[in-house]
């Protein structure tokens, strides 16, 4: 959800997913008036204010819950790599955040991210598409979205899965990074730059290097967690 697309949630070039931020969780002490028993001792549950340190891009609620739940979980299901697929070239440009509040909107008017149905659409559905004020109404990423499509639908033929295609990028297996800083996060790779190159060559859009990494995060290809993110060791 790099030093170009660390998340801070601005632009791409301004880095990739990862940093800190905190939250705190409050628990009464001893002595404090919380009905707590006299003798009451840490193995009682006590303990001292513990913070909830995150990846820096992640602030707002959306964010936030993405970044929680979802943001380099490893997927293997061809629909959510799909939608990823989409939702990562719309973002070209764009904030992480714009992208993030107009999910919903996305699914809805990109048939649940079915990729059989998005790679019939005709014109007459991407003007429709066009005048839709709840997805980025920007042409080329619209057509993008068609064309990759059916440049899915034909590695599925030929692979079996997208997702049996995708993770052979990384080996099959998450590729998980020890960044302690923001400014660790590169923004590409070689594996980013194999893939980009490969899906190019197959017919896709809006796939460029950049691109390809965040999708790579996004899908738990690669763990770019912080490493004190309270994420790191729970993906």
């Amino acid at each position: 959800m790099a030093s170009s697309r660390a998340r801070p949630l601005f632009r791409r070039s301004e880095g990739s997913r990862a940093g800190r931020l905190g939250g705190t969780r409050k628990i009464p002490r001893p002595g404090e008036s919380a009905g707590l028993r006299d003798d009451a001792t840490p193995e009682h549950g006590i303990e001292a204010e513990l913070p909830t340190k995150r990846c820096a891009w992640a602030s707002g609620e959306a964010a936030i819950r993405y970044h929680d739940e979802e943001w380099g979980v490893p997927v293997h299901d061809d629909r959510t790599l799909f939608e990823f697929l989409i939702l990562e070239g719309a973002q070209a440009g764009l904030s992480w955040n714009t992208i993030l509040n107009k999910r919903e909107n996305y699914r809805k008017a990109f048939d649940g991210f079915d990729p059989e149905r998005v790679a019939r659409y005709d014109r007459r559905k991407i003007s429709q598409l066009l005048r839709d004020p709840g997805i980025v109404r920007n042409r080329l990423k619209i057509n993008a979205a068609v064309e990759n499509a059916k440049a899915f639908l034909r590695l599925q033929k030929e692979f079996g899965s997208f997702d049996r295609y995708i993770w052979q990028f990384v080996g099959g297996q998450p590729r998980v990074n020890r960044r302690k800083l923001l400014r660790q996060v590169p923004a590409r790779t070689a594996e980013s730059d194999a893939m980009s190159k490969d899906l190019k060559r197959r017919g896709f859009r809006f796939v460029g290097s950049t691109i390809c990494y965040a999708f790579m995060q996004a899908v738990g290809m690669v763990d770019d967690h912080v490493v004190d993110c309270f994420r790191y060791r729970l993906v």
